[in-house]
């Protein structure tokens, strides 16, 4: 199974000056059964942001594209509303409102803000078949509404995985926006909490963004006897500070011993787009 990474796209005022065909063909070009984008589709979570991101992730050539989002994504209350009209319609994962929460804005107060869908929060799982094995995507919401700081919800957590316990799978994939193991100036502040999430349903890779920055770890419990390699993709075409990596990431063979991990950088120069790709392992 081979999977290509893409991260915080940024449409709007922070997304780059290349040339975006040129950029897709060069997405096309691989052979992908499955492409991950972990989030940061938009800059402010608008509806017209939402409809370009959007119209670029149809045109990637592969059937199985799924989206998670990112903190500039969720900056509107109505920005989950055009997430799922745009980008990304799977099938959410709510709990009732009737329980307590500590995720602020998780529920918007439906008499005041005349929304029709009042829950924020975008979590979600997918079985998709590969080659005769099925793997399972789970997206989790990592992102508040209105705030830059990462916050993951127990309650939510607790949902997926009774929805998990009732899926048959062979192998697991966590798709987030923000790191779980990463320090950041903006970070998920409960992390531990995902964390043992994916030591509970044994998620062995797990993919994220957030930071426009690569960055590739590998954990090892010694008490508990479980690891799992972490993937920190940089952006695929954003400008909103001058440390950004444009880059995306093409892992090959990925779930067998021989699995591979291509880095492709994405470069503007003298308004030309290049690509320089290498192989990190």
């Amino acid at each position: 199974m081979n999977i290509l990474h893409i991260s915080d796209l940024h449409f709007g005022p922070r997304h780059w000056d290349g040339d975006d065909q040129i950029l897709l063909e060069k997405i096309n070009s691989f052979d992908a059964d499955i492409v991950i984008n972990t989030g940061d589709n938009t800059t402010d979570g608008l509806e017209d942001e939402c409809a370009e991101a959007g119209r670029f992730l149809k045109a990637i050539k592969c059937k199985n594209v799924i989206s998670t989002w990112g903190n500039h994504d969720k900056r509107n209350m109505r920005s989950h509303e055009f997430f799922r009209k745009y980008i990304d319609n799977s099938e959410i994962i709510s709990i009732s409102e009737t329980i307590k929460t500590r995720k602020k804005n998780i529920f918007l107060d439906r008499e005041i803000t005349k929304v029709e869908d009042y829950f924020t929060d975008i979590n979600f799982i997918k079985s998709i078949s590969i080659n005769g094995k099925t793997v399972l995507i789970i997206s989790i919401d990592t992102n508040e509404l209105y705030s830059d700081d990462g916050y993951v919800e127990k309650e939510i957590l607790n949902a997926v995985s009774k929805e998990i316990e009732q899926t048959e799978y062979d192998l697991p994939l966590l798709i987030t926006h923000y790191s779980i193991l990463g320090t950041d100036e903006c970070p998920l502040k409960n992390s531990a909490a995902l964390i043992d999430f994916v030591q509970k349903h044994k998620i062995g890779y797990v993919f994220c963004g957030h930071t426009h920055e690569l960055e590739i770890m590998q954990t090892n419990d010694l008490y508990q006897g479980y690891s799992f390699t972490h993937f920190m993709c940089g952006s695929l075409s954003s400008r909103n500070h001058s440390n950004d990596d444009n880059m995306f990431l093409y892992y090959e063979n990925v779930g067998s011993n021989d699995m591979h991990l291509h880095l492709i950088r994405i470069f503007l120069e003298m308004g030309k787009v290049h690509f320089k790709q290498e192989k990190v392992f």
